[in-house]
């Protein structure tokens, strides 16, 4: 058995950020199912949003947060993370991040806007952002002889109090399997928190990583956590359309600085959807584009911003730029093809303003968690903010509190199990469900489509846990467990909103209702 103070599941920014802050106090272990980078936060191109101009405002940044979350952002939640946002970039600056600078603004950093920004506030290195806050965020890591990183290991589930017949609600730590010696270790830590990520992966098409498969939320599920706001899962609506180019995301920046979306024939369309055109929200812009592509019989559309010179393209999207043109792609001179993809989880485990849970001293930061910062359609390069704002707030709690008592861990049973005699099962049942969360549990909904998906989502989780109780666990089939959850909460969810806000839009309740409420779901005791 493994022991750590604290214990992080998951090495994205939310992660590594809360290791560093505790390392100087505490004996720290991360667990991450692949390696410190194969997480999303290094696919962040934009970069992050903070007020940094005299031009801006604590008021003016909340206001566009507000207002992009549809009347379903918490205004504490907001104000909290907005506050600390300075703070946040300046802890990265001290780390060694290479933020873009510019010495004609009074920051001194070159500031970008995106979609649904009133001002110029996203901080960025150049078009590779969270590849170079991770990379540095990384090398301190393994620098620093308190933390100890376990990578190649996945979480199987939390070891609470309830499961082990004991009286308390405390989260002890987790089994963990590791991927490489297929053994099942037992790790006990005062703290766990859960830094995991979304779960884009339940999805055909999306922007995320192959990791990103929903294990924190649905981890914290069967422990007892609530979570909220499941059905707003954000489509970016620029992904790279090409047959080899996997999930490859074409930045909201490229929008904000004069990129035009046209239909094949070279007609503009997003005009005839919002005033705001190319600089709308993000759901906004993916209906619009899912609109002209169903209605039109159309693979993709087109992102336009061979206007400006191959020098500005070179230097404010160097990534984009190359990626593009390896595929043939010259971005100065013709369109990017794009279609919408599923990006990024607005919803999660409900956490307070410290970052706690439902569950004692389990903590759940970044995108698994559900803040009340995105309400019903995240604000762009508002997501790297919430991770480091959090995982601020989550280290000032745990070195806050005493220690407690600890107890004894059993280790993993495997004495009931077998080895699987095929994997079929799981391959095939991964790729059902992806298929049709895709068509029934989309940009669009109607109520005959997310009951379907319940049905078939149904018969799936029976299958999978009979499997899950008979042989031996893999890498695969706890992934396949987890997302399989995780759509089960989306339609749940999904069904319960009968209106149309934000990120989610059904056609059988188009109207907006007044009041609205946070969807929140709560485990029964079967969980």
């Amino acid at each position: 058995m493994l022991e750590f103070d604290t214990l992080i599941i998951g090495s994205g920014l939310a992660g590594l950020a809360l290791a560093l802050k505790l390392a100087e106090h505490q004996k720290v272990g991360i667990i991450t199912k692949r390696s410190l980078l194969d997480g999303a936060s290094s696919w962040a191109q934009g970069g992050i949003a903070a007020v940094l101009s005299s031009h801006d405002s604590i008021a003016t940044h909340m206001q566009d947060t507000l207002i992009a979350g549809v009347g379903l952002c918490d205004e504490a939640a907001t104000r909290y993370v907005v506050e600390h946002g300075k703070a946040s970039i300046d802890w990265l600056i001290k780390q060694g991040v290479p933020f873009t600078k510019d010495t004609s603004t009074d920051s001194g950093y070159h500031l970008t806007r995106e979609g649904g920004h009133s001002e110029r506030r996203i901080v960025h290195a150049a078009d590779h952002t969270g590849q170079s806050v991770q990379e540095t965020l990384v090398w301190r890591v393994l620098q620093h002889a308190n933390i100890t990183v376990l990578e190649k290991h996945i979480s199987v589930d939390l070891i609470t109090g309830r499961k082990l017949g004991l009286r308390d609600n405390r989260c002890h730590g987790v089994y963990a399997l590791n991927s490489l010696s297929d053994e099942v270790i037992t790790i006990a830590a005062q703290n766990t928190v859960l830094a995991t990520g979304g779960t884009g992966k339940v999805y055909l098409y999306t922007t995320n990583p192959d990791t990103s498969t929903g294990d924190g939320i649905a981890m914290a599920w069967r422990a007892g956590c609530r979570v909220a706001n499941m059905e707003f899962v954000q489509f970016h609506p620029t992904c790279l359309y090409h047959p080899h180019a996997k999930s490859f995301l074409i930045s909201e920046a490229v929008r904000g600085e004069g990129g035009i979306l046209k239909l094949p024939d070279g007609t503009r369309f997003m005009p005839w959807h919002d005033a705001r055109a190319e600089l709308a929200p993000r759901d906004v812009v993916a209906r619009a584009i899912d609109f002209e592509m169903k209605k039109r019989g159309l693979d993709c559309v087109y992102l336009d911003i061979s206007h400006q010179s191959v020098e500005f393209l070179q230097e404010h999207f160097p990534t984009i730029y190359a990626r593009c043109l390896s595929l043939g792609i010259n971005i100065s001179k013709e369109a990017i093809p794009v279609v919408p993809a599923a990006h990024y989880t607005c919803g999660g485990v409900m956490a307070d303003l410290r970052a706690r849970t439902d569950v004692e001293n389990l903590y759940a930061i970044g995108e698994t968690a559900y803040s009340g910062l995105h309400g019903a359609n995240r604000l762009a390069s508002n997501s790297l903010l919430e991770c480091l704002v959090f995982a601020d707030a989550a280290a000032q709690d745990i070195l806050g509190k005493p220690r407690k008592t600890k107890c004894a861990l059993p280790a993993w049973d495997e004495s009931r199990v077998t080895d699987a005699d095929e994997q079929i099962v799981i391959s095939h049942n991964w790729a059902e469900l992806r298929h049709f969360m895709w068509d029934y549990v989309g940009i669009v909904r109607t109520d005959k489509r997310l009951e379907r998906a319940r049905h078939r989502i149904q018969l799936l989780q029976d299958e999978i846990q009979e499997y899950y109780a008979n042989f031996h666990i893999s890498s695969d089939l706890l992934e396949l467990r987890n997302l399989v959850t995780n759509a089960e909460l989306i339609v749940r969810s999904a069904l319960t909103r009968k209106e149309s806000r934000g990120l989610h839009y059904s056609k059988d309740h188009p109207e907006t209702l007044p009041n609205p409420a946070p969807t929140i779901l709560v485990p029964d005791t079967a969980h």
